[in-house]
C-alpha cells in the first residue's frame, strides 16, 4: 500500500498535543485540515490509551470553521444532524451523508474526465502538467469540498449556472493559455 493511501497517524499526546508520526514532529488542528484538504486520510489516536480520536477532531475543525463564518453546513442541515441522533439507531442520515459524498467526487472525477476527453490538446506533450493544473483549479473552486459550497439548498435557474460555467471555461482557458506560456 503506498504511503499517500494510508491514513496518516497522527499521536495525541498526554499534553493535548499532536504529532505527526510521518513527519516526526507536531502539529496543529489547522495542519490535520490542510493534510485532509489535500486528499490525505488521517487517524488520530490517543498515545497513553489507544482510543481512536479522529471523529471527535474532525468535527472539532468543522465547528471550528463554523464558528470563524465559514458557514459550509446551512441551519436547516445542522437541524436535521441533531435530529438524526435523536432517532433510534441514528435513523439513515449517516448512510445518506456517505452516498451523497461519493456521489459528489464521485462526479467531480467524471468531470475531470469529460474535460480531458473533449481536449484537444490531449496530444500535445506537457497535457500532464496541465491535467494536474486543471485539476488544481477545480479542486480550488470546490475549496476542497469545504468553504466553497454556500449550501443554500436552492437550486440556479440556467442563467446562473451558464454564468457559471462560462467563468470556469474563461479562467480554465486563462490557465492553459499561462501554461503554454511556460512550455
Amino acid at each position: 500500500m503506498a504511503e499517500q493511501d494510508k491514513p496518516l497517524l497522527i499521536k495525541r499526546y498526554a499534553s493535548r498535543r499532536l504529532y505527526n508520526t510521518e513527519t516526526s514532529d507536531y502539529v496543529t488542528l489547522e495542519d490535520v485540515a490542510g493534510f485532509i484538504r489535500d486528499g490525505r486520510e488521517v487517524q488520530i489516536l490517543d498515545l497513553k490509551t489507544g482510543d481512536d480520536l479522529t471523529r471527535q477532531y474532525l468535527l472539532q475543525i468543522i465547528a471550528e470553521h463554523e464558528s470563524r463564518g465559514e458557514n459550509v453546513l446551512p441551519v436547516n442541515v445542522l437541524n436535521d444532524l441533531v435530529r438524526s441522533y435523536m432517532v433510534p439507531g441514528g435513523g439513515v442520515m449517516p448512510q445518506f451523508l456517505q452516498a451523497s459524498f461519493d456521489m459528489l467526487r464521485d462526479s467531480q472525477s467524471k468531470m475531470m474526465e469529460n474535460m480531458t476527453a473533449i481536449n484537444p490538446m490531449a496530444q500535445m506533450p506537457g497535457f500532464e502538467a496541465m491535467k494536474t493544473q486543471q485539476e488544481a483549479f477545480l479542486k480550488a473552486m470546490t475549496g476542497g469540498m469545504s468553504g466553497g459550497w454556500t449550501g443554500g439548498g436552492e437550486e440556479n435557474d440556467s442563467g446562473e449556472s451558464d454564468d457559471d460555467l462560462n467563468t470556469i471555461k474563461r479562467q480554465l482557458a486563462e490557465l492553459q493559455e499561462k501554461l503554454s506560456k511556460l512550455s
